[in-house]
């Protein structure tokens, strides 16, 4: 009995081996199958979201803290970006690293502040935090450009072929889904599902939960900023309204809840799905496209309450019973 479970756990981690290298591949090889700078681009938006909807995951979806304001984290690593350009010369691929070092204060006193509060008032709260992050870069003109914004001088990647910018963000991508996998298969983890789980039973059970939770912050902050960094990098252009509005908080969001909240794979299928749904629909139904995509989204949280997550793992019970039934 014991060898025949065995059996089936080393068959279930061979099939997982073998997709995890097939997906590998593919998306290594993706730029020189999908050639044309659209469709490179396309690929370039979906990774840099699978990135920030499964850093927004390691709060949102494993802590339970439901915060609407990453864009705050998202805005400095892009603005640091655009101010080791414009102020001091370097090349702005450096706030890959000063970014999550410019954030981190930043995110560790929100959260000192922030966590002493719960539920819909900790949401309210991040929203606030986000407001005052844009209206300080909007006000702050002699370092942030104001309105205007930033313009960043183009570097050695800006003009060529969109690969190494792919490249680029599909490290940033697989490092930070890596991350939440080790996360959730570790202490940390642990720790955080139990305060999402009944918050005031962890405490009692001696959890250091606003602890456990600035930890949770100060990762997922650290990864948002990385992948602001990278927008700026890539887009050139940085200002309040592309990287600091409530709207891109609310998306990040969605996409976590629609791919299921707390998986690890969940932010991935949901940057995936409305990211190209969202291409898709702007390219065929031109003004209509936001009202197709909101029945999307309609369809998708009535039915899978849990995200595509949810919804699959249903599907694969479903076909699992029907393959174990023996015929009469």
């Amino acid at each position: 009995m014991f060898g025949s479970h065995l059996g089936v756990l080393y068959s279930a981690m061979k099939r997982a081996s073998l997709y995890l290298s097939v997906l590998a591949l593919f998306l290594i090889a993706a730029p020189f199958i999908f050639t044309t700078r659209y469709t490179q681009h396309v690929l370039i938006v979906v990774l840099l979201y699978v990135a920030l909807g499964s850093a927004w995951n390691i709060l949102g979806g494993f802590a339970g803290q439901l915060s609407l304001g990453h864009a705050a984290f998202f805005g400095i690593g892009a603005y640091t970006a655009a101010i080791i350009a414009s102020k001091t010369g370097l090349s702005p691929w450096w706030a890959l690293i000063a970014g999550p070092a410019a954030v981190l204060p930043v995110a560790l006193i929100v959260g000192w502040i922030c966590f002493r509060l719960r539920g819909p008032y900790f949401t309210l709260a991040t929203i606030a935090v986000g407001e005052v992050v844009r209206l300080i870069a909007l006000n702050w003109t002699n370092l942030t450009g104001g309105a205007v914004g930033v313009v960043i001088r183009p570097s050695v990647l800006s003009g060529t072929s969109k690969v190494p910018y792919y490249y680029i963000v599909l490290l940033i991508a697989a490092a930070t889904v890596s991350l939440c996998y080790l996360i959730i298969r570790g202490k940390l983890g642990y720790y955080l599902m139990a305060i999402r789980e009944d918050e005031e039973t962890a405490e009692s059970i001696g959890i250091d939960t606003t602890g456990y939770k600035l930890r949770a912050l100060a990762v997922s902050a650290s990864l948002t900023a990385v992948a602001g960094a990278f927008y700026a990098n890539y887009f050139l252009f940085v200002d309040t309204t592309t990287v600091l509005p409530l709207a891109l908080s609310v998306e990040i969001v969605l996409i976590a809840i629609v791919g299921g909240l707390g998986k690890v794979p969940g932010p991935v299928l949901g940057a995936v799905l409305l990211k190209l749904s969202s291409e898709i629909f702007r390219n065929e139904f031109a003004q209509a496209n936001l009202l197709i995509y909101g029945a999307l989204l309609v369809i998708v949280i009535l039915f899978m309450p849990d995200g595509l997550m949810g919804g699959l793992r249903r599907l694969f019970r479903i076909a699992a019973r029907k393959s174990q039934r023996v015929p009469a």
